[in-house]
């Protein structure tokens, strides 16, 4: 088995929801996964994206057996330090008359193409240098110098194959497919099949969108004399809409995207998982163990699942509720540090405060990017705390002042601080016996004033873990503001 992705940018989520069919299948067979970077499209070449390929697969702990970090038995792994490897096969193709030499220019091939579509035809290469030399070519409109090298595709080539998730898939015929461009890289198409070949691939598994280059693919591994491999095409991954998910329109389909949320890796797994795949136990909960020990094709669903930000969200909270509190605290630590309200090194006196927050604040995130404005009103200055103007609007308007005043008066009172004898002096100053408020309408400004916001963990913890003296100062400031 193996995963084949470009690093021409950020990587695709689809690079991972392949990787997972594939390694759950490698491992139920007790086989091998290979991780092989095809790099031939130099134009849309990013140098960082082959690391971020191998440290997001690796944070999803879709870890391979070969590949171009880690070496294997048919290195190298990268496509661009295979270009000898391609060539001999180029020339067999061209010996035994299944490629020939193309000097069209690209000039060329626009007109011809434009002119297909006015003309309403199959737009396809024309053939215009099949059986020609070079000089005969050049004597023609549109030649360049620079040949590349085309299949010659059959009248009758082979469109059906089986597929290991659809059964028997009819293909449409296939176009003279370029093989090798002008500046000796080979094209997808050529590389993936001789790659395939020689690193011993029994099954490939891709997206659906590949369906319609499979008859070319099965060219190469007949003309080449070689056996051919097995084929599922997976669903692909669909918008709301049912347009195909891409990271020019949506944020979602980058891998990276997930990390910088904050959603758990062991829960977009199972998301990914369950895209594609349903256990024999219809549960929807389940682990990579899971999916791998029970996995048959047959249970894999043809309809291109819905990317559902919602659903994700769903299984990620179970998952974020399911960890330690030390867990949790570990995972939410970064992006305490990213939000510049923790130092490197952390002290303890943080890790302190993060700790006694962690109860309170790990049943309320569905993300841990939502974190750190939930704890920022503990972990701030008093000198740069700022109540959020939008809360101040709704909740520190008239009549506040009294409100503030009378909690601050009585919390000045407590002796023995804690969550329960705070509760105890605000209940008493504001509701019966108190002001007479009802609970929702006292607490509302008091959140505002201490936490900075009008969503934070509960009241009472939230000012006793702020203390006595930061608390009080920030009841009195906005009372008086």
């Amino acid at each position: 088995m193996r995963v084949a992705p470009s690093p021409t940018g950020d990587p695709h989520v689809g690079t991972a929801y392949m990787s997972l069919f594939n390694l759950a299948f490698a491992r139920q067979q007790g086989g091998q996964f290979v991780l092989r970077v095809e790099d031939t499209d130099r134009a849309r070449f990013r140098e960082d994206s082959e690391q971020q390929v191998y440290d997001t697969l690796r944070w999803l702990g879709l870890d391979w057996d070969e590949g171009p970090d880690r070496g294997g038995p048919y290195a190298p792994y990268r496509q661009s330090e295979r270009l000898e490897t391609y060539k001999p096969h180029v020339d067999k193709l061209l010996a035994d008359g299944h490629a020939y030499l193309c000097w069209c220019s690209g000039e060329r091939l626009t007109q011809m193409r434009e002119d297909q579509q006015k003309r309403k035809v199959p737009t396809g290469y024309d053939r215009l240098c099949v059986g020609k030399t070079a000089e005969e070519r050049a004597a023609l409109p549109g030649y360049s110098p620079t040949p590349v090298v085309r299949m010659l595709v059959p009248d009758e080539p082979p469109l059906s194959f089986v597929d290991l998730i659809r059964g028997e898939v009819n293909a449409p015929r296939p176009d003279d497919q370029v093989i090798l461009k002008g500046d000796g890289f080979p094209t997808y198409h050529l590389a993936v099949v001789v790659d395939d070949h020689l690193m011993g691939i029994t099954h490939v598994v891709r997206g659906e969108e590949w369906i319609s280059s499979t008859p070319k693919h099965l060219l190469l591994f007949d003309w080449l004399g070689w056996e051919r491999p097995q084929f599922a095409h997976m669903p692909l991954l669909r918008n709301v809409d049912k347009s195909k998910i891409s990271k020019r329109k949506n944020p979602a389909a980058r891998l990276t995207w997930f990390q910088e949320q904050g959603y758990l890796p062991e829960a977009l797994l199972n998301f990914l998982g369950l895209l594609g795949y349903s256990l024999p136990s219809g549960e929807e909960v389940f682990s990579f163990a899971q999916m791998s020990e029970s996995f048959d094709w047959g249970r894999v669903n043809t309809v291109g699942p819905v990317f559902d930000l919602d659903k994700l969200g769903w299984l990620n909270g179970h998952y974020v509720r399911e960890l330690s509190e030390q867990d949790f605290a570990a995972r939410a630590l970064p992006f305490l540090v990213s939000a510049g309200l923790v130092s490197l090194p952390v002290s303890e006196d943080e890790l302190a405060v993060l700790a006694s927050v962690v109860p309170l604040v790990q049943t309320r995130v569905a993300v841990l990017s939502e974190l750190p404005d939930l704890v920022r009103f503990l972990f701030v200055d008093e000198d740069v705390f700022r109540v959020d103007p939008a809360a101040a609007a709704k909740a520190l308007g008239e009549g506040s002042g009294a409100v503030l005043t009378a909690a601050a008066d009585a919390l000045s009172a407590v002796e023995q601080w804690s969550a329960e004898t705070v509760q105890a002096a605000i209940d008493g100053a504001l509701l019966e016996g108190g002001l007479g408020l009802k609970r929702g309408k006292a607490y509302t400004p008091l959140r505002t004033a201490v936490c900075g916001a009008s969503i934070a963990p509960p009241l009472p913890e939230s000012i006793a873990l702020l203390g006595r003296e930061r608390a009080l100062r920030r009841l009195r400031a906005a009372a008086g503001a």
